[in-house]
């Protein structure tokens, strides 16, 4: 080509650009036919316009480097390809190996737990026909068996304790029992955590931190800390933080129990007279909750959520994450002062009015979460609800006219509803306040998307009876609670399915009725919603 246009600065780059190319497949030990195909097509078209053999190079450039593509990856294996493969059989050997020792740990922990839960296996279909007292051994037989059984199982109970739609009431009510205090892990194991997750000394992110927990549950233990600030020629007052740690060894113990219940969920679809349960469906819903619970930092995303939500409150408040102090394993929440709810509910005589003010404010929070913002918190019992009211001077004289502020704690576990079953719901809730029983069953039964009641008529007909009753000057006097509680148990009777976090609003929204019913015996949770459902267009 540079015999005939050697003038041309074009010509010459193409010249070079192909010698080059040339060389380079030369030098391999295969040949490209494409690129031999159009090595001679642009010398047969050399003394054409530029665009000519411009096409034909585009056209054969694309086929040359598909080409060399196949060739390398078919005749060019990588010098270290038997060390590859070598490093490739130890890893196989080593996963079967691991695998292997897996499935031992997960057979011998399926032993164990056989053994374990035998007597409350043994003992459950003499549970009804063996008098009370009877009963009463076996519901504590269980809570102890849960207890043993590990933060899996106890997060389990917890779970069922919120499904009377499930589970008899008698046994929710002694599975609710299940919040009592874990045992703790050495403050070693909670430094190596620390400094793992943050990658500093403990030293350097706290100026003091107290070795012994404030508290610990199955997941977790609380630590009190201050943490450490440096601004250069300033004194800042260290800030109290409560530091949340994770507990040895609890993601892969709950792992492995998860695999143990699915395989249990799954064996149940095989026996008739569990099917209804949807068991397999139920531990989905239950292992959501449960990883809910063991991600530190999901809770730190839902703390943020729910201080969004509350901006504008100011006798409302959750602790704040203190970022970048957030991990899976550890979370940094400042450090809230007050009181347990508990100790208003069950202790202090007399404060009437700070009494009623809490049941007041607790009620309608719960009633924002749900018809406002669609977020709610799951795990509503007094230890999780703090109450601060100031105690200067000037307040102690006018203490009953003083307005309790609320905080709320482990916000772990949540409920949030599909915009149909929020409908359903509110629907139900209406129904409810105009006394309309089949309206209510109806709605009932479209709380799950696969519902398997045997007979929906019976239901209907059996809710509409009670609702008629209650609806009687004698039926007047049963608590809209009581109600409630009825209902679901003619929900668990007639094999009425519920999805999960439906039940967990409404058992959520009795738990807060029951201590809030303790505070002020006059003001109903129950009624003050469908006061509001009536009134406003929901």
């Amino acid at each position: 080509h540079s015999f005939l246009s050697a003038s041309s600065a074009v010509t010459h780059h193409a010249q070079v650009a192909w010698k080059k190319f040339t060389r380079k497949c030369s030098s391999s030990c295969h040949t490209f036919p494409y690129i031999r195909m159009a090595q001679a097509v642009s010398l047969a078209l050399s003394r054409s316009h530029l665009i000519v053999p411009g096409i034909f190079g585009l056209g054969g450039g694309r086929l040359a480097l598909a080409q060399r593509k196949v060739v390398e990856t078919n005749y060019y294996p990588s010098p270290n390809s038997l060390y590859s493969r070598a490093q490739d059989g130890h890893a196989f050997v080593s996963s079967i190996l691991l695998s292997v020792i897996e499935g031992v740990i997960l057979l011998v922990r399926a032993i164990y737990l056989t053994i374990l839960f035998s007597p409350s296996i043994i003992m459950a279909p003499f549970a009804d026909s063996c008098g009370l007292k009877f009963r009463k051994i076996w519901l504590e037989v269980v809570h102890r068996t849960l207890e043993t059984a590990g933060p899996a199982f106890i997060k389990w109970g917890q779970w069922a304790a919120t499904r009377p739609d499930l589970f008899p009431k008698d046994l929710c009510t002694k599975l609710s029992e299940l919040h009592s205090r874990a045992p703790e892990h050495s403050f070693a194991f909670t430094k190596k955590t620390i400094e793992r997750a943050f990658g500093r000394k403990l030293s350097e992110i706290f100026d003091s931190f107290e070795e012994e927990p404030v508290a610990s549950g199955s997941i977790a233990q609380v630590h009190r800390a201050s943490l450490r600030f440096r601004y250069p020629g300033k004194r800042v007052k260290p800030m109290l933080v409560a530091v949340k740690v994770r507990h040895p060894g609890v993601g892969e113990s709950i792992r492995r129990d998860f695999m143990i219940i699915n395989l249990v969920a799954k064996l149940s679809k095989f026996i008739p007279t569990l099917n209804w349960l949807r068991l397999d469906e139920s531990v989905q819903q239950f292992a959501v909750f449960m990883m809910s619970q063991v991600d530190l930092a999901r809770e730190a995303a839902n703390l943020n959520r729910f201080i969004y939500n509350f901006r504008s409150w100011k006798d409302v408040s959750f602790p704040k994450p203190v970022y970048p102090l957030v991990h899976p394993a550890v979370l940094v929440e400042t450090y809230e002062q007050g009181e347990s709810v508990a100790r208003y509910v069950d202790e202090f005589e007399g404060y009437d009015m700070v009494k009623a003010k809490l049941a007041h404010i607790g009620t309608h929070a719960l009633l924002k979460m749900l018809l406002v913002d669609n977020f709610i918190h799951a795990d509503m019992h007094p230890g999780n609800i703090l109450v601060r009211v100031s105690h200067s001077k000037a307040s102690r004289k006018r203490l009953f006219k003083s307005k309790p502020h609320i905080i709320f704690l482990d916000v772990g576990m949540t409920a949030e509803l599909s915009k149909s079953d929020r409908i359903n719901l509110l629907e139900f809730f209406k129904a409810v306040a105009r006394r309309d029983g089949q309206t209510a069953a109806e709605c009932t039964l479209r709380l799950s998307q696969r519902q398997n009641c045997p007979n929906p008529k019976a239901f209907i007909e059996e809710v509409d009876e009670a609702f008629t009753f209650w609806g009687t000057p004698e039926g007047d006097l049963v608590h809209p609670a009581e109600c409630m509680e009825q209902l679901l148990e003619k929900v668990r009777r007639h094999k009425v399915n519920i999805d999960g976090n439906v039940c967990t609003v409404l058992v959520t929204m009795l738990v807060l009725e029951g201590w809030q019913r303790k505070l002020d015996p006059g003001y109903d949770v129950m009624e003050t919603l469908q006061t509001l459902l009536l009134k406003a267009d929901w």
